[in-house]
């Protein structure tokens, strides 16, 4: 089996070579027909990087969103008030767009979406390597249900995964 850094870089070229945008609005349409997200009230979801599944669409629903915050090891949850300028957000040390709101208890969450780089078919997902979202379903994940989307193109049979990886509840896919 390929190596989770192997597995990286393919999902990554596999991304470049994809119409996001399409991808994106397509993933966001299954996304509003999932039972999970018609029922949450309290959603958070990341912010895209370049050739990264783009859900901000999902901003205009009649939701309260957060948006992730790296502080150390661990991720804060920030609400995120939605400005055109983005002038409510800054870029954080690994080049990811963060609120700049005072953060809040994860259990006002019902469900996070997640970003992947893979998933496969036994809800495991391959992220970027950090264990950020790992970690945090771990500490908070009784209280929310989790969710990523993700392109065909990168759902596949098996990743390789060890004993930190988490579940998510639900994939979605193209």
């Amino acid at each position: 089996m390929t190596d989770k850094k192997e597995l990286r870089i393919k999902a990554k070229n596999i991304r470049k070579n994809l119409t996001m945008k399409e991808v994106s609005a397509q993933l966001a349409a299954l996304i509003r027909q999932n039972e999970f997200y018609k029922n949450a009230e309290n959603i958070m979801l990341f912010y895209p990087t370049k050739y990264e599944v783009d859900l901000r669409e999902l901003f205009s629903d009649n939701k309260n969103f957060y948006l992730p915050k790296v502080d150390g090891e661990n991720l804060l949850v920030c609400p995120y008030i939605c400005h055109q300028d983005n002038t409510n957000l800054q870029k954080s040390p690994l080049g990811i767009y963060e609120p700049c709101s005072e953060p809040v208890s994860a259990k006002v969450l019902d469900l996070v979406i997640i970003p992947a780089l893979m998933c496969d078919k036994h809800r495991y997902r391959l992220g970027y390597g950090g264990g950020f979202y790992d970690r945090f379903i771990t500490k908070y994940g009784q209280n929310f249900k989790t969710m990523c989307a993700i392109p065909d193109e990168l759902y596949v049979e098996n990743l390789p995964v060890n004993d930190l990886d988490q579940k998510v509840d639900f994939i979605i896919t193209t």
